[in-house]
């Protein structure tokens, strides 16, 4: 029997969390049972907490973006601004640069990111972010940092990479494709409908060398909202946020549903004890909804 939303999400609205953020995105549940998340707006790192609430852990992140944590689970970010970068947080809170230039060029503005579990980290750098005065290598990227700190080019080919993850047995790589170029911005402006909303989907060597590149879900929608962050559940269900909420598919790209959301949602991350709950960013809040898989967290 086909699938619909209401085998996947448990019944009840999303749960406001926290809320009087200026964009929140970057959300990772840590073991701790706390969930970080970035304001990017302000350049800050926040944490939050069920029983204290939120507190500010880092200040001047650069327009901080996407966030994950690695196999020491020390938490990565995408700065995005000015200096445009990849950094490693300690548990002392000091700072490692871990990528910031490919072949001597400065990166765009990079975006959303991952860890797989080889210690392997991917993540996307659209062109279409960076002013066109700042652009200096002509193409927006997949890459990865290998193990030993090796940054690779993975793939150039992508029109507005965005959110990134893995299969569970990581041998594909699903990116969000928020759109195809200016003209993009110009239909979301009028209201009109944009079909150059995608989720494409690679295969994935051991070496982290990307094949096949393929449309797996097309997100057409005239609604607030574009392809963002990407998760994927114990089962193969790939969630994706986007226009009216988040789109949840099969591994095969068919539409089984969308969680509706009171904010345009722009990133999660699942979490909770039995990783039966999704931490959602978006608009100016952190919201949770409890799913009935359990989802791939971050460690």
């Amino acid at each position: 029997m086909p699938e619909d939303i209401s085998t996947v999400v448990e019944p009840g609205d999303p749960v406001l969390l926290a809320t009087g953020y200026g964009a929140t995105e970057g959300p990772v549940y840590h073991p701790d049972g706390s969930v970080s998340f970035v304001d990017y707006a302000a350049s800050q790192l926040l944490r939050w907490r069920s029983t204290g609430g939120v507190e500010v852990v880092r200040e001047g992140t650069g327009e901080g973006n996407g966030c994950t944590l690695d196999r020491e689970r020390r938490l990565i970010m995408c700065e995005a601004a000015a200096i445009r970068r990849i950094t490693r947080m300690a548990a002392d809170g000091s700072i490692t640069v871990l990528a910031e230039r490919w072949q001597g060029k400065r990166l765009n503005r990079p975006n959303d990111i991952i860890c797989r579990s080889d210690g392997t980290i991917f993540f996307t750098d659209p062109e279409m972010r960076c002013p066109p005065d700042k652009r200096e290598m002509g193409f927006s990227g997949v890459f990865r940092i290998t193990p030993d700190g090796e940054l690779v080019l993975c793939n150039g080919d992508c029109e507005y990479p965005n959110g990134l993850a893995l299969s569970v047995d990581e041998s594909v790589l699903y990116v969000a494709i928020s759109r195809r170029d200016e003209g993009c911005l110009g239909e979301e402006e009028r209201g009109e409908v944009c079909s150059h909303m995608l989720i494409r989907a690679f295969d994935v060597s051991p070496a982290g060398d990307l094949t096949n590149n393929r449309i797996l879900v097309r997100m057409t929608s005239a609604e607030p909202g574009v392809p963002d962050g990407i998760k994927v559940d114990r089962e193969g269900r790939i969630f994706c946020t986007g226009p009216e909420g988040i789109w949840v598919t099969d591994d095969q790209g068919g539409r089984i549903g969308v969680i509706g959301f009171p904010e345009v949602p722009r990133n999660m991350a699942f979490g909770g004890e039995d990783f039966r709950t999704l931490y959602v960013t978006g608009g100016h809040s952190l919201y949770s909804v409890k799913v009935k898989t359990p989802g791939i967290g971050a460690f």
